[in-house]
């Protein structure tokens, strides 16, 4: 059996507020013990303890196989960078202990690793050097570094010269070309344009699949799923929650909307004398209540309410919204059965049905409500009353397709497309391919 390429077991930081991580020297320990009786907290004389310390990091535990791709996510201050910090050795953990099986390549901020006196050229030699690799071994891939980053006019240039985006560029470039076997990416990816965060979250997978381990810290929950087929979420230094990338951001999500993909009442329900809202519900095909949704798969927004007294004319209407609080559609239930006669007492479930590869990928959240039309009469109105997440990846038939970069947009249909061809030189034979993108 393969050993892990990475294990964390019982993890624990602690920091002490207001003061530096510490690097001894024998002069840093003498100081330290002379200077000791000015640091302490007194009051009438008296020392005051006051507790000082911060947990970054609690009992972590996990491991990472060779080949696997794993995220992490959790919010600003839940302990991501600093459990990156003590992978890449930066900084030692307080308690447990940290394993890595293989020569790893850290990107954790603009920079990382680079002497801003040396120039683009000497720094990746460098950086080859502090991984263990030879120089005849950075020398066969220095042309592909060089090119991917795309600084070939700057390379003999002091990276000090650099912009961010250059900086982040080569230094991407050297820490996923030189063939580590643990690759640790923080979000310093987001200061690079659209088109090289493409190139990156592609040679990552690629990294991936060629065997090696890629764990990723990011708050862009599409790139997640694409890249990661395994997530892991932290909170106030712990782990809560370790497992599918689309299960882990659906709830991840949930948690920062506090809505989820179902909601019911038993009672001081929505509505008024005519009609009650009783539950409201996210179903897939096969009835389950997800917490993420596969951008392919049809998804089923269900809910049910009562009719409490006779007369009226009611239609069930759906408003979507996306992260950014924009409105996707309106969706009102047009069955011809209810759309004309009043509905008789009694209870009602009517699910709206959203096709695959129509909505975008991210968080939607759902008002639900029961009008009438004619004259226009809102019964009730539930704003936010559940949210799912739609996820895609770069595999199976969707409108991404092998794009890996921001795709804009509330929607994203897969369209038909057709094609007509006409060969040079032959202007009668009309060559006519239908596909499906």
């Amino acid at each position: 059996m393969n050993e892990p390429a990475i294990r964390c077991n019982g993890i624990g930081k602690q920091y002490r507020i207001g003061e530096r991580e510490n690097y001894k020297a024998l002069r840093d320990t003498i100081a330290n013990a002379i200077s000791a009786p000015f640091r302490r907290q007194r009051t009438n004389g008296h020392e005051v303890p006051g507790d000082r310390t911060f947990w970054a990091l609690k009992d972590v535990s996990f491991e990472v196989k060779p080949g696997e791709a794993v995220g992490l996510i959790g919010r600003n201050g839940a302990g991501k960078s600093t459990l990156l910090k003590i992978l890449s050795r930066i900084t030692m953990p307080t308690l447990g202990e940290a394993s890595l099986n293989g020569r790893v390549a850290s990107l954790l901020e603009v920079g990382t690793g680079f002497h801003p006196e040396l120039t683009g050229r000497e720094n990746i030699y460098l950086n080859g050097a502090i991984l263990g690799m030879k120089k005849s071994e950075i020398k066969s891939r220095f042309d592909e570094i060089v090119a991917f980053a795309e600084i070939e006019k700057f390379v003999d240039t002091p990276v000090k010269r650099y912009s961010s985006g250059m900086y982040v560029r080569l230094a991407f470039a050297v820490a996923a070309h030189l063939e580590p076997e643990i690759l640790l990416v923080d979000e310093v990816l987001a200061v690079g344009d659209a088109g090289f965060q493409k190139k990156c979250l592609n040679k990552m997978q690629e990294v991936g699949e060629h065997g090696r381990a890629v764990f990723f810290v990011s708050h862009n929950m599409s790139a997640i799923t694409r890249l990661c087929h395994r997530a892991i979420l932290l909170d106030r230094g712990r782990v809560v929650a370790d497992g599918s990338a689309h299960q882990v951001v659906g709830a991840y999500l949930r948690a920062g909307t506090g809505t989820m993909a179902a909601r019911e009442w038993a009672e001081d329900s929505p509505g008024n004398e005519i009609t009650r809202l009783r539950a409201v519900r996210v179903r897939t095909e096969d009835g389950r209540i997800p917490e993420a949704i596969d951008i392919r798969q049809p998804v089923g927004i269900e809910i049910e309410f009562d009719v409490l007294q006779p007369g009226s004319v009611l239609v069930p209407n759906y408003h979507f919204f996306n992260e950014e609080g924009v409105c996707a559609f309106v969706a009102s239930d047009q069955d011809p059965e209810w759309r004309r006669r009043p509905r008789p007492v009694g209870s009602y479930v009517s699910t709206a049905w959203i096709p695959g590869n129509f909505l975008s990928e991210g968080s939607i959240s759902v008002g639900a409500a029961v009008s009438t039309m004619d004259p226009t009469i809102v019964h009730f109105y539930e704003p936010d009353v559940v949210a799912f997440q739609i996820v895609d990846t770069l595999e199976g038939n969707s409108a991404r397709g092998d794009y890996a970069g921001a795709v804009p947009g509330v929607v994203r249909p897969l369209l038909q497309w057709t094609t007509r061809y006409k060969p040079s030189g032959e202007p009668t034979k009309v060559h006519t391919e239908e596909r499906a993108l």
